[in-house]
C-alpha cells in the first residue's frame, strides 16, 4: 500500500529536476523517494531504492505534506551543548595562554591541552577533555604554532628600549633638526632567492603536500623601510648587502620623507648599518640602532613575513632577473595598501615625541 501524498503541485519529473539541482545527498534521496511515490510506486520499493526504512520514508512524506519541498531539508540545529566556562573564565584562560605557564607553580615550561585541562579543573571546578580544550583554544583565536628562537638577553634589551624609546629618538636627532616635524621609519633587509623558504598551506588533514623548492643558489636583497604613521614605504632590490647598497637605500628613503620633516630611521646593528666613515647620511635622516638580540623590536620583520607568506614562498625562480621581478611585484603589491602597512608595523610603545 502506498503512502498518501496530499501535495500534487510537483510532478515526478519536477521532483527529479529539483533533486538534480540539490547538493545535499540526503535531501536528494528523499526527493527521489517522493518522486517514486508520486508515480504510484510502493513505499517498500521507494524506501529500498532510496536507502531508508519504510517508517523513515513515512515521516518524510508527512513533512512533505505539511511543508512542501522545504520540509525535505534538515532543520537548523539548536546550537549544541551549552558552554561550560563563563565568558569571564574564558578570558582568564586566554590570559594564561598569552602569559605562558609559571614553571614553579604550574610545573611545565609550555602549555599542553592536558595541562590546561587540569588547571581549569583546579581553578574553576570544570572538567574538560583535552579535545574540548583544543576546540576552546581554537575558538578563542589560538593556534598550535612553532616558536621563534630568542636570545636570553632579548627580554632586558626590549624592556629597556620600550622604556627609553622617546629619549633614544630625541638623542638621535642632530641639533640643526630640532623643531622640525619628526617622522619615524623602520628599515631592514631580506634575502630572497632560489633557495627560498617554504610556508604553511591549507591541505587535507593527515597529508603532507609537496611544494617546490629550488636547489640552486642565486638571490637578491630587498632593502625596505616603512613609516607606520603615514603608511608609506621606500625600497630597493639590490644584488648585495653592503655599505654601498645601504647608501643607495638611504637616498631612496630621503626622497620619501615629508618635505621639511626630519626622519629617524630605526634599524638593527648589521655591519653595513654602522657609520664607520662609509655611510653618507642625507640631510633629513638620522639613524637610531636598535639594541642587540632584539629583532622582534623591528616591525619590518613582520613585513617580510607577510611578503613571503603571500607572494614569495613555495616558488622556483628561473634566473636572477626573475627574482628581482618577484621582489618588485611583492613590494609594489604591499605599498598600495597603506592601511595594511599601518596594521603590521605600528607599535603602541613607538610614539615619536618632538624634542
Amino acid at each position: 500500500m502506498t503512502v498518501k501524498i496530499s501535495r500534487l503541485e510537483l510532478t515526478p519529473s519536477d521532483m527529479r529536476r529539483r533533486a538534480a539541482g540539490t547538493k545535499d545527498a540526503a535531501v536528494v534521496r528523499r526527493m527521489l523517494a517522493i518522486a517514486l511515490l508520486l508515480e504510484g510506486g510502493s513505499r517498500e520499493l521507494a524506501a529500498r531504492q532510496s536507502g531508508m526504512e519504510r517508517q523513515t520514508l513515512r515521516d518524510w512524506v508527512h513533512r512533505y505534506n505539511a511543508e512542501g519541498i522545504v520540509g525535505l531539508f534538515d532543520r537548523p540545529h539548536g546550537g549544541g551543548a551549552a558552554r561550560k566556562l563563563t565568558a569571564a573564565q574564558e578570558r582568564e584562560l586566554a590570559a594564561w595562554v598569552r602569559s605562558g605557564p609559571d614553571r614553579e607553580t604550574d610545573g611545565v615550561v609550555r602549555w599542553r591541552r592536558g595541562d590546561l585541562s587540569r588547571k581549569i579543573a583546579r581553578m574553576f571546578g570544570v572538567h574538560l577533555h583535552e579535545r574540548s580544550v583544543g576546540k576552546l583554544l581554537h575558538r578563542l583565536g589560538f593556534r598550535h604554532l612553532s616558536v621563534r628562537p630568542r636570545h636570553p638577553q632579548a627580554d632586558s634589551s626590549a624592556q629597556q628600549a620600550h622604556k627609553k624609546f622617546a629619549a633614544l629618538v630625541a638623542d638621535a636627532i642632530p641639533p640643526e633638526a630640532c623643531g622640525k616635524p619628526l617622522e619615524l621609519w623602520w628599515q631592514d633587509e631580506a634575502r630572497i632567492g632560489q633557495q627560498g623558504s617554504l610556508t604553511y598551506i591549507w591541505a587535507e588533514q593527515g597529508t603532507r603536500p609537496p611544494a617546490p623548492r629550488d636547489q640552486r643558489y642565486d638571490w637578491a636583497y630587498i632593502f625596505g623601510a616603512v613609516c607606520p604613521v603615514r603608511g608609506v614605504g621606500a625600497a630597493l632590490v639590490l644584488p648585495e648587502a653592503n655599505a654601498e647598497a645601504m647608501n643607495l637605500h638611504l637616498v631612496e628613503i630621503s626622497r620619501h620623507v615629508t618635505p621639511g620633516a626630519h626622519a629617524v630611521v630605526l634599524l638593527d646593528g648589521a655591519g653595513w648599518h654602522r657609520l664607520g666613515g662609509l655611510l653618507h647620511l642625507p640631510h633629513n635622516i638620522s639613524l637610531l640602532h636598535l639594541p642587540p638580540y632584539s629583532p622582534e623590536l623591528n616591525p619590518v620583520e613582520n613585513i617580510w613575513q607577510f611578503l613571503r607568506q603571500n607572494f614569495l614562498s613555495n616558488r622556483v625562480y628561473d634566473s636572477y632577473d626573475a627574482i628581482v621581478d618577484a621582489c618588485c611585484a611583492a613590494w609594489n603589491a604591499l605599498i598600495v595598501l597603506p592601511d595594511r602597512i599601518r596594521s603590521i608595523t605600528q607599535r603602541s610603545w613607538a610614539v615619536a615625541v618632538n624634542p
